[in-house]
């Protein structure tokens, strides 16, 4: 209260001073001087007790925490048009990839080739001898070796063991699939001339009085597999080998 009357007083002194002298004839008297209360506020607030304010930078900075930033909307899927004409949106569907299998070697393994190892077994100089769990067959030689050649044996179902000989011998067979294997196979052909396409391949030795034999194939990935219908397939350059080293009449063993 003190400040603002003292600041009254002060007012109404200068006005009844500049205003209280009788103006004297042919004077227009001044206006009253009236002070703007504005510019007593400076003094009024170093009157007051202090208060501590934030400076600009600091509101701005405050007001910025404060201000609430707008939702993010979840993104919708995007749908694709069947058609650019089609008036219903449909999603599209994504095929499921499909497995590929990888392609069958057409390489025969290494170890499936033609090569010479020690024989001390029971089987005089040359007797064929095959072994069906190794897929080898073993023409025994009279110094104490064998020639040893990779061969494809009978699938599961298919297998068979025993001692026979070698009853006729062909180069370039001819193909006449037996019945049983024509039930079972109706695409089969009741016979196909003997040649490069032929599954007998270049050359045949047959065993005794069953349906096997020992023979070429056009398919020489398949040695050292179990793949056949009982018969011992060979490379064609290997069959031909051991077609040119036995005779008719040779002992063959199969294990």
């Amino acid at each position: 209260m003190f400040p603002k009357a003292l600041a009254f007083a002060g007012v109404l002194v200068l006005s009844t001073g500049l205003s209280g002298t009788p103006a004297t004839a042919g004077q227009v008297s001044p206006p009253p001087l009236v002070l703007s209360p504005n510019l007593t506020e400076p003094w009024m607030l170093q009157l007051q007790p202090q208060v501590q304010r934030r400076s600009t930078a600091q509101r701005y900075q405050f007001k910025q925490q404060r201000v609430q930033r707008p939702r993010v909307q979840q993104q919708q899927p995007q749908v694709r048009r069947a058609n650019w004409w089609s008036p219903r949106q449909q999603p599209v569907r994504q095929q499921p990839q499909r497995q590929t299998r990888a392609p069958q070697s057409r390489q025969i393994a290494p170890q499936f080739l033609p090569t010479i190892v020690n024989y001390d077994g029971p089987h005089k100089a040359g007797t064929i001898v095959i072994d069906t769990n190794e897929r080898f067959l073993y023409l025994v030689q009279s110094d104490g070796t064998a020639r040893r050649y990779g061969v494809g044996v009978g699938k599961p179902g298919f297998e068979w063991a025993g001692t026979h000989k070698v009853t006729r011998k062909a180069e370039w067979p001819d193909w006449r699939p037996p019945a049983e294997m024509r039930k079972r196979r109706p695409d089969l052909p009741t016979f196909m001339a003997g040649g490069p396409e032929n599954p007998l391949g270049a050359r045949a030795m047959y065993l005794g009085s069953t349906l096997y034999r020992i023979h070429g194939s056009n398919q020489p990935w398949t040695i050292g597999h179990a793949v056949s219908s009982g018969c011992i397939r060979m490379r064609n350059e290997d069959v031909m080998d051991l077609y040119e080293r036995v005779k008719v009449g040779t002992t063959v063993h199969v294990i």
